[in-house]
């Protein structure tokens, strides 16, 4: 379900409405499972929204823990709101994305490689280059859905030049499908349907990216 927290199941805050929710576990301890539930308070208070929105925003350019875990603790709490709180989660990445391409597009040598070294992929840089100057939008658009991490992948595209609009066109197309499929499941199931987004939504994201990939290659073959 996300991009640097593999998740189990674990009461959590189901937002200012006082329900109680069920939240994913990281297994990592220390500053960043402390940062990961410090996070997931913000369902407990009035600023849930504000809160998902800046994290998502932060998440598509240089924060380590995604989005999702906070959006499912908030729907799960009201899931009359599931769809806002998807839309918000998709505005905020959007933007965040656009935030990240432009850290590459600007400051790839004094920041944005900095913010690569530190996820661990400084070493496959050129493969992204790569795929970038293969694939296009198709690379954002699988980035955008699977748990692959998507700061990476912002901050390269603004490094290697990618097409503005192309890039904010395929950001709305990943990142809405996932954050509206993970709101439509909570607006319709709730509370049901979390352990199935906790132990599944990261492999049909997967799933999909390689349906997608997928396509598209098969339209370029057909086509060429």
């Amino acid at each position: 379900m996300n991009d640097d927290v593999t998740t189990s199941t674990q009461e959590a805050g189901g937002g200012a409405s006082g329900d109680t929710a069920t939240a994913p576990i990281p297994p990592r301890k220390g500053a960043l499972n402390r940062l990961y539930w410090w996070i997931l308070s913000w369902a407990d208070t009035p600023y849930g929204a504000p809160a998902l929105f800046i994290l998502a925003m932060a998440e598509s350019s240089f924060f380590p823990i995604p989005p999702d875990p906070l959006l499912v603790a908030l729907a799960v709490g009201k899931p009359a709101r599931a769809l806002y709180y998807s839309a918000l989660c998709t505005i905020g990445s959007v933007i965040g994305g656009v935030i990240g391409y432009g850290i590459g597009y600007f400051f790839i040598e004094s920041v944005g490689m900095r913010i690569i070294e530190f996820y661990g992929v400084s070493a496959k840089y050129a493969t992204i280059q790569k795929l970038y100057e293969e694939h296009n939008a198709i690379v954002v658009l699988v980035a955008g859905v699977t748990p692959i991490p998507y700061k990476v992948f912002t901050i390269a595209g603004g490094a290697f030049q990618v097409s503005f609009i192309t890039f904010v066109l395929a950001s709305i197309a990943g990142r809405g499908f996932r954050f509206f499929l993970e709101g439509v499941l909570l607006y319709y199931y709730g509370e049901k349907i979390r352990d199935f987004i906790d132990k599944y939504m990261t492999w049909l994201s997967w799933i999909f990216g390689i349906l997608l990939v997928g396509g598209f290659v098969a339209i370029k073959y057909l086509a060429g």
